[in-house]
């Protein structure tokens, strides 16, 4: 689901992290959630980026969301700041292709969506304040000092619920997306990554939506997120 007005956000944050370059930038954290269908990623991501930012240093560049429909956005009719790439090639987390051929286990001839996704999302974790969902970005930034991971899960029929109140569908069509889409996800991950979504060892936090609702899942996050990167927030 894209949100109104939020591709102008991502198109903003990146003109923003592509404009003075030549000074130092404090490393923010960065946040990627893998979620079961269902679980309320968007509603989280909106509340834990509205907490964040109520603290975060620098508040002029904001907290800003990425998901699968954003990021190929982005691909399709954004054409990235050729300095955007540069930074990020030569700063600190630098030979950005090695990574991703590293990554997907091959040296493509040609970039694939996958792999401009996966270069995508090494560049907007390297500047922060950021939540990614989706797209392997777990995995992808894993080895990344400032990245933080969640994944979201709740049990069936507050999955159901949900996706028939998002999308107005019946019960049988809301468990249909839902296994098409947990089945999609767990394929890209698995082909592309080499690992599987409901692997614990991948996460920082595993939160229950169905047992905790999207405002207390958002203050965990927040708080800890804020507690395990200080030198970002006010306290």
């Amino acid at each position: 689901m894209l949100a109104v007005g939020s591709y102008e956000k991502c198109k903003q944050y990146i003109n923003q992290h592509s404009l003075g370059i030549e000074k130092k930038k404090e490393i923010f954290p960065c946040i990627t959630i893998s979620r079961q269908t269902g679980s309320g990623s968007y509603e989280v991501s909106e509340k834990v980026i509205n907490l964040l930012q109520s603290k975060t240093k620098e508040p002029e560049n904001p907290w800003t969301y990425f998901n699968k429909e954003l990021i190929e956005k982005i691909i399709e009719e954004f054409k990235l700041p050729k300095v955007f790439t540069t930074y990020i090639v030569e700063d600190k987390y630098n030979h950005i292709a090695d990574v991703v051929n590293e990554l997907l286990g091959v040296k493509p001839s040609e970039w694939t969506i996958v792999h401009k996704s996966t270069e995508i999302i090494l560049q907007l974790a390297r500047f922060g304040k950021v939540i990614i969902v989706g797209r392997g970005s777990n995995v992808i930034t894993s080895k990344l000092p400032n990245s933080f991971h969640i994944r979201l899960v709740a049990p069936i029929e507050n999955r159901l619920k949900h996706v028939q109140e998002v999308f107005n569908i019946s019960k049988a069509e809301a468990m249909e997306y839902i296994e098409k889409e947990d089945a999609s996800r767990t394929k890209y991950l698995k082909s592309h990554f080499f690992r599987v979504p409901n692997d614990e060892t991948l996460y920082h936090l595993i939160i229950n939506t169905g047992k905790i609702n999207y405002n207390e899942a958002a203050s965990i996050i927040a708080d800890t997120v804020m507690k395990r990167f200080p030198k970002s927030f006010y306290s």
